[in-house]
Formats: structure tokens, sequence, C-alpha cells
């Protein structure tokens, strides 16, 4: 009942607190202006990133679950992202380009707080012998910095059309739910289900076509949360099996953006140059709508994670 409940507040939360922000963001002029890439009827609020932060963190701050130096590190981890997003997305509603470097430097720092506050990936279980392998502080602190970084920037990467991104979190951490429950991790299961209900709460507004968007801000917050969770649920479990599950959960965003990365190397482009290489724009470009390339892409990342969910229940 405590798991539904969290559900249930973050959807209300964000459902109930989006309409103000988004007359306020018209009022103030933060909105997503039309560009040659991306292409969208008219000026669209970018305040999706606060109220996903406002519903997530409303509720995560108040559960019984998860010890208070964890809470503060991920609550300022979280707020120093979304505060440089809003940075960002305050520079492009003005026609203006952020600065990468200002961006760059404070998700690191927002990765190690998280590291600091206990959330580290720590070591597996070798398959062969059944023996724990504690990897050096070195490797923890690079694997753990790395993924954080790595999942954070996938997400915001893949927020390119209408309830995309926020679909592919949404599946993504409801395959961290159900992968918590079969492995008797109460707290990374109501985390994960605060989080969806967040996000639930943000595609009222957010499906096709999109009535607000979740900005920078809200991309790299839903990024950075997700791969919080995997560390402190299915990475912790330390088994080789676990490992997998938040991969093939993040697959589509991890992978596609992986050859977006090699793409833009080979052509000798800036990696952080947008483009249009992601895998929803080059479906669009060979004749798919934006409902049928959502969809099409929802259903492979459903499919990876249902994969995921079989492969624990046959291990457990």
């Amino acid at each position: 009942m405590e798991n539904i409940l969290a559900f249930i507040l973050a959807f209300l939360i964000v459902y109930l607190v989006t309409p103000i922000l988004m007359k306020l963001s018209i009022k103030y002029n933060f909105t997503d202006k039309p560009t040659e890439r991306k292409k969208h009827r008219g000026e669209i609020p970018l305040c999706g990133g606060i109220a996903m932060y406002i519903g997530f963190f409303a509720i995560y701050l108040f559960v019984n679950q998860g010890n208070i130096t964890e809470k503060l590190g991920v609550f300022i981890g979280g707020s120093l992202i979304l505060l440089i997003g809003l940075i960002d997305d305050y520079y492009k509603s003005n026609g203006k380009e952020f600065p990468i470097y200002p961006r760059l430097i404070i998700q690191l720092l927002a990765a190690f707080i998280v590291f600091k506050c206990g959330i580290v990936f720590i070591g597996f279980t070798n398959p062969f012998t059944g023996i724990y392998i504690e990897l050096s502080m070195l490797l923890q602190f690079t694997l753990t910095i790395t993924w954080i970084f790595g999942v954070t920037t996938v997400i915001n990467w893949s927020d390119g059309m209408d309830g995309l991104a926020g679909g592919l979190s949404f599946i993504s951490a409801m395959t961290f739910a159900g992968a918590a429950l079969i492995l008797n991790q109460g707290d990374s299961a109501i985390i994960s289900l605060i989080l969806a209900g967040v996000i639930v709460g943000f595609l009222v507004y957010n499906r096709y076509p999109a009535r607000i968007f979740m900005g920078d801000s809200g991309a790299n917050l839903l990024g950075f949360i997700l791969s919080i969770i995997a560390l402190d649920g299915a990475f912790k479990q330390a088994t080789v099996l676990s490992l997998f599950i938040p991969i093939l959960a993040l697959a589509v965003p991890i992978f596609d953006n992986l050859f977006v990365i090699v793409k833009r190397f080979l052509e000798g482009k800036p990696v952080y140059q947008a483009d249009r290489s992601q895998i929803h724009y080059r479906l669009q470009e060979k004749g798919f709508s934006q409902r049928q390339v959502v969809t099409y892409i929802n259903i492979i990342s459903l499919t990876f994670s249902a994969i995921s969910i079989i492969l624990l229940l046959i291990k457990k």
C-alpha cells in the first residue's frame, strides 16, 4: 500500500502543479521556440523539469526508506542538475547556446556528491566461483561517476519528440520497480514508483501533441535519478545477472546514443553538437509519424525490459 500511495501522490503533485507552472512559463517567456532541428507547434512551456523535481522530492524526502545521508546527497545532486538545466533552458528560450563546460562540471559534481554519500558501484559476485569481488576504490569511483554521468546524458539526448524521453524513463522506472520487488529491495521499489508516478503526471501534458516540455532540466534530472536507482538497487545485488537489468532497461537510449557518439566522432563533429542522428529522427526521415516513432521505440524498450525481468524470474 505504501508503494501504491507513493506512486499516486507523486502523480497528483505533478498533475496539479504543472498547469500553474505552464502559465508562469508563458508569462515569463520561458518557452521552447521552433527551430530547423526542433519542429513543433508554436512556443511550448519548458517547466516540466520543475514540476517533476517538486513531485519527486516532495515524496522521496519523506518516505521512511533509505538513510538521511544518501537522501541528502540525492537531493543536493538533483538540485544542481535541475539548476544547471534550467540555466541551459533559459539560454535556449532566448535563442542562445549555454557553454558546455559549466554543464559538464556541474553534472560531474552532482555525481561526485552522490558517490561521497555512499551510493556506489562496489563490486560483483564471480559467477564461476561464487566469490564476491570488491573493486578498488579507483574503479568504484570511475564506474560510479561514469554511470551517473552517462545515463544522465543519454536520457537528455533522447528527449527529441513528444512523450519519448518520458516514455522511455517510465518503462525503465517500472522495470527497476519490478526487479526491486523480485529482489526484495523495498527502498529501490518505492523510489522507482515515486519516479514512475512523477513521469505519468508529466506525460499527461507531454504526450503528442505536447503542451509542455521537460527541457534539459527535466531530461537530465530523470537520467540522474534513474542512474541512482540502478546503483542503489540492481547493481547493489552484485550478481552478474542483476548487472544486466539496468543496461537492458535503458538499452534504447544507451545504445542509440553510443551510435550517435561514434557517428559524430567519425564525421569529425563535436560529440555534444546537436544534430538529427538519434533513432527517433532517423525513423521520422523514413516517413514515420511522431506517434509511430514514439510507439515503436517504446515497444523496443519494453521488450528489452521484459527480457530482463524474465531472466531475473528464471534465475530466481
